[in-house]
This record gives structure tokens, C-alpha cells and sequence, in this order.
């Protein structure tokens, strides 16, 4: 046997920022020198970032993508490095003749080993997924390359992503080239409960390669997409050696004792890659000869965090980049004394600290006194900016000239509170996170250019149900220490706030059991028609009461051209209001009982 010190770079890439992350892919790769580390594997597309969607189809990006791995290679030489293969991930072309149905440029998702300088082999993902949220037939054309490197005496082979998540391909064609390792470069996005599977599937294509695996993921906010890390390594029998943390950078390092290879003859060569297709197979040697026995490391295996604690994780990452990346200082928000609201303002104070946090309290007159108080303690609790802006006389004003009743004299008090947030955004620059959630999302329950009015969203993806189960759990975490905890001596969120019936306040005594089922109820229904996509039928076999079905289904298929024009927000679920689902505004189709 021979042994391999592995570091994963479990990073956190800017999209469109080669430069930056051309550094980036420098330091790391000193961090892991620095550890004694044999090889460094980066994630899926990390000199671009991921995902870079239509920039793919610009002669210019792809041109500067090809230039930036060049660049990247040279730089690790001229800084000392350059004896330490690296494998990356960035954007190639394939050089295919231009024809109708290909991506224009016949861009690749590719990956590339760096070593002396220079660009030794490239490969790029073989399987391209078009399913949830990934687009990759629009994007990319299909790789058919397995580079197979010879290091320190082990036979080492490349795949990318979406090649472990599909049978046949790499993955089958590593085990016929006899590989001792393979490495995965991975941008898999966050969604609830997807570690058990990561992991298991991760043990799986071990056991079908017959070699060792290392699953270096992304770690990130990228718009509404959350990349939670979790990189993995496992023997050949499937075994966890180590396990990265999630939702944070760290540098995975691992020490492995993997075969000798076997194969004498370099070049290239042909295989079967058991779904159809043919891969063609290149060997390269970087060095023959094992490395001299030494002592491993432990290897660190990550504890993992709980369902709650992981989707409050992921809401912060997600807010914490969503603010840094687009380069703003602060955010601003309403707060109404309600839940909702709560949560998304505790959300950003552990994000980006409370001092850049801004809140305005605009009371109406069918705004409780205990609303109003609920949100000052929270205001005090955390010690986020406040001011308070009454909204009755400007209400009055608009109404002594233009007569609304009903529903419109309700949102019209929503739209002014948006426009008052806009304009001190405008004014100061802050960005305005909307604090609607997925439930309301769903069934129409805001008002368009009112409380939809923002550029984040942070609890879009949130059914209502989980908004006061991770209220609570965030107030169990008071004075804990953390990354994104902030020790506050009392809970953040006021009791009051997260027990009080729920009410948008907009009409005397008003509940949002008026217009809505309760929520346990509502977020059961919604579950199974908005996620796993049943029809009216199904529904009801499912136990769902009939009407309530019927009233459901219209409201949300209704409320359709509202969600187009939400802002953006964190993916959770497996389907969330944006690059999920996907439904025409103009449409006739309507579920109906059987």
C-alpha cells in the first residue's frame, strides 16, 4: 500500500470574480502545503464560481475562464507551489462546430490538474443534470474524458459532480481503469436532509469505483442557492475517514493508505462507460515511486448539526453573502412586533451583526399596543437600529384624495410601509430584506409593491410552521458562542412575539385565520401540492378535507404573478418559489375533485 495526504478546499468562490478567486485558489493551496498535504482538490467551477448561468454563453467569460487557469497555474509556481497538484474547477470549451441545440461556444464544466506551472489534464462533467434547479443542457456540452494521474505512486482519477449522482459514466469507467482514488470536484446545493443522502451515495460509488473517494463540495450563498459544504471522504469499502463541517470554509485534510497502481502504460486509451456511452481514458505520471512511510494525522470527522440548526445555518450563510457579495453595508426592514419579522431580523443580526442592522416600526391605527412594544424589546434585546415612522397620517392623506375600501385600504397601508422602506434605501443604501414566508408566498397573502416590496427574502422558502420552530430553537441558543451566535445575554426574540396569534393588522381585529386555515393544516396541504406535486385527486387520498383542497389549489395556483415578482431568497426545500417550480401566470388549467 501507499500512502496520500489529501486536502479538500471546502471554499467559498465569488461568481464572475477570477481574479479574487485566483487568489484565493493560492492561499488555500499554501494552507495545505503548509499541512503536508500530496494533492489539494478544489470544488466544481471555482476560479468562475457557481453556478454562472447564461455568463457561460459569452465568448468573453469562456475566454477569460481559459486564460485564469492558465494564470492559476503559473502563479502556484512563481509563489513556491507548484510541486503541489491542485485539481480545479473552472469553464472550457469543447471546440465543437457550432450546430442548433448546442450552448453557443459548446462551453464545458470542466476541472484541471495544475502542477509545475502548467495545465497537466483537463477533463469536465460527463453527466449533465436537468432537473431542480440546474439548467445544464441550456449551459454545457457532455465531457467524455477521465484523466487517471499517477502521484506518489497511486493512480488517482477525476469525475465532477453531477458523474457521482448518475450510474455509469466515470465513475464506472474509474473502476476499469483501476484507480486508487478518486477525486470529485462538487457545487451541490443545499436542501434539508440532503447530508444523509450526500453521504451515502458518496459510500455507494466507492464501492462501485473500488477505490477511495474525496467529495470536496462548495461552501456559500450564490443568489437563492445555498452551498453547505459537507466534503467527505471515504475508504473503498465506504467507510467514513472524514467529514468537513457545514456552512463554513475549512481545509479538509485526510491521510490515506490506498494500492499501489498496477497498470504499467501511460496514454490514452478507450472504455465502455456503462450508460451508453464511450469515455476515453488519459494516464499521466506525476511520480512513480511511493512516498517513504510517515506518520498520519487524525483525521477530523465534523459533528453534523440537527435539521433546525442547519436551516437556520443555511439562512444566515445565505443572507450573510447575499449582503457581502453585492457589496451592500446594511440591511433595513419593517418590524411589526409579529414572528416573521422577528425571525428575519434575528436572522440578519447573526449574519452581519446587529449594528447593520436597521429596523423601522411603522403603526397603523389597527396596530395593537402590544405589537408595537413587542417590537422594541426586540429592538432592545439585540440592540439593532430603530426608528419609528407612523403611518396613519400618510394613509389619511392618500385616502383624502383617492377613496379606497375593503382590501385595497389594506394594502394600501402595506404599500405605504414598502414605499417608506424603499425610500430609506434609496436614501442610505441599505438593502431591504422582505419578511414574508412560504406559506403566504403560496397562497397569495401579501400585498404586491407592499410587504413583497425588497431585494432579499430570507425566509421565502420557510413554511410558516417552521418560522416558530426555528424562533424557538434560536432562542435556546442565547448566550451560546458561535460563528453566527452573538451571545446575547436574553433570548433575541420576544416570547410574546412567537406565541401571540398571528395577524397582519391591517383591519380592526383582524387574524390570518380569517382568510387562511391554520397553519398546520395549511403547511401539511401545501407540503404535498407544492413539493411533491399532487393533483386534486392525490390530495384527497392523502387525507386532505376536500373543500379545503379546493380553496388551497385556487388560492396558490391564483397567486402565481405574485411570486414572479418576489425578490429572491434562500432554496431550502427541495422545491422552492423560484428555479424549482416553474408555472405559466396564463393558465387555465385548473385541478378538480374527482
Amino acid at each position: 500500500m501507499a500512502q496520500l495526504r489529501i486536502a479538500l478546499a471546502q471554499t467559498n468562490p465569488a461568481v464572475g470574480d477570477l481574479p479574487a478567486n485566483i487568489d484565493k485558489l493560492v492561499e488555500w493551496t499554501r494552507r495545505a502545503a503548509d499541512r503536508g498535504a500530496h494533492l489539494v482538490v478544489f470544488t466544481e467551477m471555482f476560479l468562475t464560481g457557481y453556478p454562472v448561468e447564461d455568463l457561460v454563453l459569452r465568448t468573453s467569460f469562456v475566454e477569460a475562464s481559459i486564460a485564469a487557469i492558465e494564470t492559476a497555474a503559473r502563479r502556484l509556481a512563481e509563489e513556491g507551489l507548484g510541486e503541489t497538484p491542485v485539481v480545479v474547477g473552472y469553464v472550457d470549451r469543447a471546440g465543437l462546430a457550432p450546430r442548433v441545440g448546442q450552448p453557443k461556444g459548446a462551453p464545458l464544466d470542466a476541472a484541471a490538474l495544475l502542477h509545475r506551472g502548467r495545465v497537466v489534464v483537463k477533463t469536465a462533467k460527463h453527466h449533465l443534470p436537468n432537473y431542480g434547479v440546474f439548467d445544464e443542457y441550456r449551459y454545457f456540452v457532455r465531457g467524455d474524458r477521465l484523466p487517471v494521474f499517477r502521484l506518489h505512486g497511486v493512480d488517482v482519477a477525476i469525475a465532477v459532480c453531477e458523474d457521482l449522482w448518475q450510474d455509469g459514466g466515470p465513475v464506472a469507467v474509474a473502476a476499469e481503469a483501476g484507480a486508487g482514488l478518486l477525486v470529485v470536484p462538487n457545487a451541490s446545493p443545499y436542501e434539508r436532509e440532503k447530508d444523509d443522502v450526500r453521504l451515502a451515495l458518496v459510500s455507494r460509488r466507492a464501492g462501485e469505483a473500488g477505490c477511495a473517494l474525496a467529495y470536496a463540495n462548495q461552501v456559500g450563498g450564490q443568489d437563492e442557492l445555498v452551498f453547505d459544504g459537507d466534503s467527505i471522504v471515504v475508504s473503498a469499502s465506504g467507510e467514513l475517514v472524514a467529514r468537513a463541517a457545514q456552512f463554513t470554509e475549512e481545509l479538509l485534510v485526510a491521510d490515506l493508505e490506498l494500492p499501489e497502481a498496477s497498470y504499467g502504460g501511460l496514454g490514452a486509451f478507450e472504455v465502455g462507460a456503462g450508460d451508453g456511452t464511450v469515455i476515453t481514458v488519459e494516464r499521466v505520471e506525476l511520480s512513480a515511486r511511493p512516498l517513504e512511510p510517515y506518520e498520519p494525522e487524525p483525521p477530523a470527522v465534523a459533528a453534523h448539526l440537527d435539521d433546525t440548526a442547519e436551516v437556520y445555518s443555511a439562512l444566515v450563510l445565505a443572507v450573510r453573502d447575499y449582503v457581502a457579495k453585492n457589496g451592500f453595508r446594511s440591511v433595513i426592514l419593517g418590524l411589526s412586533g409579529g414572528i416573521d419579522s422577528a425571525l428575519t431580523a434575528t436572522i440578519a443580526s447573526d449574519a452581519i451583526g446587529p449594528d447593520r442592522v436597521h429596523a423601522v416600526l411603522m403603526p397603523s391605527i389597527y396596530s395593537s399596543e402590544h405589537s408595537l412594544g413587542d417590537a422594541q424589546e426586540l429592538v432592545d434585546r439585540q440592540g439593532i437600529n430603530a426608528q419609528i415612522v407612523p403611518i396613519a397620517d400618510i394613509v389619511a392623506a392618500f385616502e383624502k384624495d383617492v377613496h379606497l375600501t375593503g382590501l385595497a385600504a389594506e394594502n394600501l397601508q402595506a404599500r405605504v410601509r414598502g414605499m417608506i422602506l424603499m425610500g430609506l434605501s434609496n436614501q442610505h443604501g441599505h438593502l431591504v430584506l422582505t419578511t414574508g414566508n412560504k406559506s403566504e408566498l403560496a397562497t397569495g397573502y401579501s400585498t404586491l409593491y407592499g410587504d413583497s416590496a425588497g431585494g432579499f427574502a430570507p425566509i421565502k422558502d420557510v413554511l410558516k410552521t417552521l418560522v416558530w420552530k426555528l424562533a424557538r430553537w434560536r432562542n435556546t441558543q442565547a448566550g451560546v458562542s458561535g460563528e453566527f451566535l452573538h451571545g446575547f445575554a436574553v433570548p433575541p426574540i420576544p416570547e410574546n412575539s412567537i406565541e401571540k396569534e398571528p395577524s397582519a393588522e391591517l383591519r380592526p381585529d383582524q387574524r390570518d385565520t380569517d382568510s387562511l386555515p391554520e397553519y398546520e393544516v395549511l403547511d401539511r396541504l401545501l407540503d404535498d401540492y407544492v413539493e411533491k406535486d399532487m393533483g386534486s385527486a392525490e390530495l384527497i387520498a392523502a387525507g386532505h378535507d376536500p373543500a379545503l383542497v379546493a380553496r388551497v389549489i385556487r388560492l396558490v395556483d391564483l397567486a402565481e404573478y405574485k411570486r414572479r415578482q418576489y425578490p429572491p431568497g434562500p432554496k431550502i426545500t427541495p422545491k422552492n418559489f423560484g428555479r424549482d417550480r416553474r408555472l405559466p401566470i396564463t393558465n387555465r388549467w385548473r385541478e378538480t375533485a374527482p
